[in-house]
């Protein structure tokens, strides 16, 4: 039982296994502090946000490239050609040719569009993407992003934002079971507290990425060294194998031999 196994997307090791979003801060310097705190290797920035043509002006400069592995992310898409298009613009300005795939239908759900997410995958996949996708918790669905090449798949505990943690732990798991161990299981969404990303991992989840429950925070800062320190303990609960649960109390000691009872 290896604690310290670290994190393989693409054939790249990471020793965090918190992936961090950069919106909805206050201030970048505040955003750039907190990413320092999460200790994460992996940070998304949304293209939309990015001004590629004047980036002393932008986020970027408060994201070291030499530090952290960008993920573009092609957040406000809501069809395949808006994904695609999005990606290739960051491929093109230098950003990365990793992409955090996000297809949502304008309908207010923030929830992903399986259909359209596959097949956008498909395409980006073939121009040399390396595609980390944001989808549902169907297992059907992951298991056919798996088999097209994705680098991991990235469920939604719940809706964008909505801090309500994995609300359908059993989907969750079963969609581990079908492709977990062959690329990485990341939570992405929904994740509001320290406890809901450390429920993630004990439920075998190989990483989370937060954004909302970091950036709003009343203390960002702090609450990115909470989410990490949660993170690894989910992990190594995971790992070290947790005790099965019991509609029945058990005594935690012996009660054979105790003073006054059985003894005359």
């Amino acid at each position: 039982m290896d604690m310290d196994e670290p994190l393989v997307i693409a054939g790249r090791s990471f020793r965090s296994r918190l992936l961090v979003g950069t919106g909805k801060y206050d201030t970048l310097a505040l955003m750039r502090d907190a990413l320092a705190a999460s200790g994460t290797e992996i940070v998304t920035v949304a293209v939309r946000r990015v001004n590629l043509d004047r980036r002393e002006e932008s986020l970027l400069a408060y994201v070291d490239p030499g530090r952290y592995q960008l993920l573009p992310n092609t957040a406000g898409s809501t069809c395949v050609e808006e994904a695609v298009r999005v990606a290739r613009l960051a491929r093109a300005a230098g950003l990365s040719s990793w992409i955090k795939l996000e297809v949502i239908p304008a309908d207010g759900s923030l929830l992903p569009d399986p259909v359209a997410t596959v097949e956008a995958a498909e395409l980006l996949i073939r121009e040399g993407f390396v595609v980390l996708p944001y989808t549902s918790d169907d297992h059907h669905v992951a298991r056919r992003l798996v088999e097209m090449g994705c680098a991991t798949v990235m469920p939604f505990g719940s809706a964008i934002g909505t801090g309500l943690g994995v609300t359908s732990p059993e989907r969750l798991l079963r969609l581990i079971d079908v492709v977990g161990g062959r690329v990485p299981v990341v939570v992405d969404a929904g994740i509001g507290s320290p406890a809901d990303a450390a429920r993630a991992m004990e439920l075998g989840a190989d990483a989370v990425l937060v954004n909302t429950a970091i950036a709003r925070a009343g203390d960002p800062v702090a609450m990115a060294g909470a989410m990490a320190a949660a993170v690894e303990a989910g992990r190594t609960a995971h790992l070290a194998g947790i005790m099965p649960r019991s509609q029945v109390g058990a005594p935690s000691s012996p009660v054979s031999g105790v003073v006054g009872r059985g003894a005359p």
